[in-house]
């Protein structure tokens, strides 16, 4: 369904996040996602004191709900409302894997409403699961064959009665505090899903080199900041690993044909509608990260079967990369490793900054914005170029090696690079070659899934960038 513009209540507190800068005195904040200029009026500047806006007024409501909208701002935790977990029903689909549920039934506590749907585990397994219900004084219910986790999901929220509903998945520990932290993001009537930070979790028998690179870089940990969720954003999806949601927005539910993907898919389509979908650290769930070689490297390939079937629904988010034209003409005269490389990347920049500066007249100082927002655009398309060649792009980056030199030495120094800036920004308990073998098997194996699902599918579009003429 589409949500109705209700009104943000008072006290509802925001935080411009730490991507927004603020020039011309407090009257022009750059940032958000994607990146633009908002021009405030005088009135509207005094309104925002320390980086931070409560709202108080239909003009302070008014300008809270266009930052949250434009990725600019967060909710301030501390003056969110407590929301009662008891409006909150807990839904795990099961298959298998009796010990695991038990765990996670153990940490959602005694007092939450607790739905467990079975998809068709074997036996013994079924036998357990119905006595680890028991045990919880959940709910069980059982689909006589297996359908997936999205089709799971959806039949136990056919039985939920609560007005929130949280989606959990059986290889999952939760903090104590993740439901209720979770829960305050709906003080936002426009807020229909919010996900928690996904840690790895430590079972006591110790980690392998495997486990330790998932600690740090795991498909599944999204950060330490807050964020507004959306495509093309610093956050752009939340897993389905934890989930909390408010049931009058997800309708039917997951996409239940869907096996994988299909977390990815609700974000998109709950955007698409006009929902807001929040990224909170604070709150946090523990996942048990896979350590065998083979099932890890396997469930990375997974993953990237995803990215055929998202093209087919959501093509443009789904684009492995996005490049305004002068940073595609920038990047391509920086592969040509040419004497003239350098120089001509740098005119291309200097246009496209004149451009901007002169969209933004009304700043005070134009110029600057502009050589700073092409500069981080120059940053963007580069970080995205190196992503392209050692992941999306692998098979034809790798085989186009073995006849262009400047290509191969393009290939080697992204792929070094890229390690070398993923270890510092993550910092790993992990030695740097190790860390640099698993962050390539990592892409290699993604990429792998990416390419076999579009083979299959007899498309190319999950493998094309989007190239958008605003700069």
């Amino acid at each position: 369904m589409t949500p109705l513009r209700s009104q943000l209540p008072n006290g509802f507190t925001v935080r411009l996040n730490r991507r927004v800068r603020i020039t011309d005195r407090g009257r022009v904040l750059i940032g958000g996602s994607p990146t633009r200029v908002l021009y405030l009026s005088e009135q509207a500047s005094r309104m925002i004191v320390n980086r931070t806006i409560e709202v108080s007024s239909a003009s302070t409501r008014l300008l809270t709900d266009r930052l949250l909208e434009a990725g600019m701002a967060d909710p301030v935790l501390d003056r969110l409302p407590e929301i009662d977990d008891n409006a909150l029903t807990v839904v795990v689909p099961v298959f298998g894997r009796p010990s695991a549920l038990d765990r996670l039934l153990a940490s959602v506590g005694p007092s939450q409403i607790v739905i467990v749907v079975d998809d068709g585990s074997p036996e013994p397994d079924a036998s357990a699961i119905k006595s680890i219900v028991a045990k919880h004084n959940a709910q069980l219910v059982r689909l006589p064959d297996n359908r997936g986790p999205a089709a799971a999901r959806n039949e136990g929220l056919r039985h939920v009665t609560t007005p929130y509903v949280a989606f959990a998945d059986s290889d999952i520990v939760l903090d104590p505090k993740a439901i209720s932290v979770l829960l305050k993001h709906f003080a936002d009537p426009q807020v229909a899903l919010a996900g928690p930070r996904v840690l790895g979790l430590h079972d006591g028998t110790g980690m392998n080199w495997i486990g330790r690179y998932e600690e740090a870089r795991s498909s599944l940990d999204l950060g330490i900041h807050p964020a507004t969720v959306r495509p093309r954003s610093p956050v752009s999806w939340i897993p389905g690993a934890f989930l909390v949601a408010r049931v009058e927005a997800l309708g039917e539910g997951f996409t239940a044909e869907h096996r994988v993907g299909e977390d990815v898919d609700l974000v998109w389509r709950l955007v698409e509608q006009g929902w807001r979908v929040r990224f909170e650290p604070e709150a946090k769930v523990w996942h048990e990260h896979r350590q065998d070689i083979v099932q890890w490297l396997s469930r990375k390939a997974f993953y990237g079967t995803s990215a055929h079937v998202l093209s087919l629904r959501h093509s443009e988010a789904m684009a492995p990369a996005v490049f305004a034209p002068w940073s595609v003409a920038v990047v391509a005269s920086l592969l040509f490793q040419r004497r003239w490389s350098v120089p001509a990347a740098a005119v291309i920049s200097a246009i496209a900054a004149w451009r901007i500066a002169h969209k933004l007249s009304k700043s005070e100082q134009p110029a600057l914005v502009g050589i700073s927002l092409v500069a981080k655009g120059v940053l963007t398309a580069q970080t995205q170029t190196m992503a392209l060649l050692v992941r999306h792009w692998w098979p034809l980056a790798l085989g186009g090696s073995f006849f262009s030199r400047r290509l191969r030495r393009a290939v080697v120094a992204s792929a070094l690079l890229d390690a070398v800036l993923e270890y510092r920004r993550t910092r790993p308990h992990l030695d740097p070659f190790r860390f640099a073998v698993a962050r390539r098997l990592d892409d290699l194996a993604y990429g792998a899934g990416v390419w076999s699902s579009a083979l299959q599918g007899r498309s190319v579009r999950a493998l094309l960038p989007d190239i958008r003429r605003s700069p």
